[in-house]
């Protein structure tokens, strides 16, 4: 059964608070951020972006399960801000894990959901036997322009997958995807910031995707919800998953576990590998996971796990790199015109 073999997650240090943000632009922040259920936001050091996030989540997932660098058949990074237009950054981390060079790579893009398709293109090339591990990768230092709404949710952070069929930490059992053209958010060639819909990017985009997904594979795997005993849904914010869960029938006991959006803000493509991420880190052999992905663009990835018994066994270490909690725990607050700053909201004559 091919499965996660081994995860591992990464959060700069650096948070905003939402307060902050609103605070600079004259709008009340104690009403954001209980309308967005989002209180503050990772944001990246000044050497910090798309692929050294990449490279920490990928060197904690090998950290807590030492693989063979030469066993790693292939890489790909899921993100909408790397660094370069024209040179991926699956070979970056690739070369800083000592994977290169007999290995495959790609970046991948998808919106919010390009780390989740990276999972399933790993899933079969390990299925095919084409190649013994595959990592998947969902990071992003994600931008949202000064004073519009997605400044007080877009963050910095990721987390890394490494699939594989020998001895998995959590077998994926199932995977479907359910994939419109539905234009609700976008970034054009050259330019600094996304566009969005508004509230046109909650109902006919983010729920539309995610409860089509989760109901056709609670249907193919014939299964309800309190069959589950976690849910991750993608986390634009805090009130939609909580919505959509509601809606599919799973609880706030499921979910509240994998819901790190409240004090990290959305990771765009690794928003629900972050989450599934918080949930490995407690979950127990038997546990039945269930993760639905959300791309704008629009489309979403589900999947159904079961956590095995290696995850307790000597094959792996939980504690060998930080969890999910422990990163947010390690912050720093700073206020608007450092965040600037690291941003690089403040752009300098050449």
């Amino acid at each position: 059964m091919v499965g996660i073999i081994s995860y591992g997650a990464y959060i700069p240090r650096y948070r905003i608070k939402v307060e902050e943000i609103a605070r600079v632009w004259g709008a009340n922040g104690t009403e954001i951020s209980r309308g967005l259920g989002v209180y503050e936001k990772a944001l990246p050091d000044m050497d910090e972006d798309t692929i050294t996030i990449s490279v920490e989540a990928t060197r904690a997932a090998m950290a807590r399960r030492p693989v063979n660098p030469a066993d790693i058949g292939a890489v790909y990074v899921g993100s909408e801000s790397h660094p370069y237009a024209v040179k991926p950054t699956a070979v970056t981390v690739g070369e800083a894990i000592g994977a290169t060079p007999v290995m495959t790579a790609a970046d991948y893009e998808f919106a919010c959901k390009a780390g989740t398709a990276a999972i399933q293109t790993s899933m079969g090339l390990v299925k095919s036997d084409m190649v013994k591990y595959s990592i998947a990768v969902g990071a992003d230092v994600a931008q949202g322009e000064p004073g519009d709404a997605l400044e007080y949710t877009a963050a910095a952070g990721g987390a890394a997958m490494i699939i594989g069929n020998d001895d998995p930490i959590a077998e994926i059992n199932h995977t479907c995807s359910f994939t419109t053209d539905t234009p609700d958010f976008w970034r054009r060639e050259n330019k600094p910031y996304p566009r969005h819909g508004g509230r046109f990017t909650g109902e006919p985009a983010y729920f539309k995707h995610v409860i089509g997904a989760s109901k056709m594979m609670l249907e193919k795997m014939g299964t309800k919800p309190s069959d589950y005993t976690y849910a991750v849904f993608h986390q634009p914010n805090g009130k939609f998953p909580v919505q959509a869960a509601n809606m599919l029938g799973f609880t706030m006991d499921q979910i509240k576990p994998g819901l790190a959006v409240t004090y990290l803000g959305n990771t765009y493509s690794g928003a629900s590998m972050v989450g599934l991420s918080a949930v490995l880190d407690i979950a127990k052999p038997g546990d039945r996971i269930f993760m639905t992905s959300y791309g704008s663009g629009s489309g979403s990835d589900s999947f159904d796990l079961t956590v095995t018994d290696v995850i307790n066994s000597d094959l792996f270490n939980r504690d060998a790199a930080p969890t999910v909690s422990a990163l947010l725990a390690d912050k720093k607050i700073v206020d608007y015109a450092v965040y600037a700053k690291h941003k690089g909201k403040v752009v300098m004559m050449e």
